[in-house]
């Protein structure tokens, strides 16, 4: 059986940014740094990790996607970048810390995807459809890609959306996904079924190393 038909897939959340400390809403469109924390957690994945046999890099246009698998990308893997997992936009709110009318907004949104409206969206942001069918080519693309072992390095909600699209689901089950800063969430191409090994793992995180950092 080829490598294009059997894979291992290894995405990722980015490193956890100041903004994600204080709470304030990133989005697609705020290009934030990993902070000292972040770049902490990206050091413990990269040496849990680092005897993989990784073949490609994939991470979206932002930063602190890019800064989380540096450990990687330094060591010249092959490097791809990709609007198609880019978190989503979160329109008006992006840039503010989430004060009671953001919330209410939020929450109305949630409810709406949870009815099945996915066309529901914040002011000026993108809808829970139009995430879909960008991640839909992303994931069309991973099923063409040749390589065996590739790392990915996304975002929270966009990463909520994919795990939906890659086990068949009902974009209504995304808020049933944890997404910690660097959790794993490890997937295996077999034809073209995708399966789920590991959702959101942390062992990287848990180790005496990265305690002491």
């Amino acid at each position: 059986m080829s490598s294009k038909h059997h894979k291992e897939i290894y995405i990722i959340r980015h490193g956890e940014t100041d903004f994600n400390r204080q709470r304030i809403v990133q989005g697609s469109g705020i290009d934030s740094s990993l902070n000292d924390l972040g770049h902490a957690q990206a050091r413990a994945f990269h040496t849990f990790y680092q005897s993989v046999p990784f073949e490609l890099v994939i991470t979206s246009n932002l930063q602190r996607t890019h800064q989380t698998v540096a450990p990687f990308t330094e060591q010249g893997l092959i490097w791809e970048q990709t609007p198609w997992i880019n978190e989503i936009n979160w329109g008006v709110h992006e840039g503010k810390k989430s004060e009671p009318w953001m919330i209410e907004a939020y929450r109305s949104m949630i409810q709406e995807w949870g009815r099945g409206n996915f066309d529901a969206r914040l002011r000026e942001g993108e809808s829970a459809r139009e995430l879909a069918q960008r991640l839909e080519q992303f994931v069309d693309h991973l099923r063409q890609r040749p390589e065996a072992t590739i790392l990915v390095c996304s975002h929270g909600r966009a990463l909520r959306c994919l795990m939906c699209l890659l086990k068949g689901q009902h974009l209504r089950e995304m808020e049933s996904y944890a997404h910690s800063n660097t959790g794993l969430f490890k997937v295996r191409q077999d034809g073209d079924d995708f399966i789920v090994d590991l959702e959101n793992d942390i062992r990287h995180l848990q180790t005496s190393a990265f305690e002491r950092l």
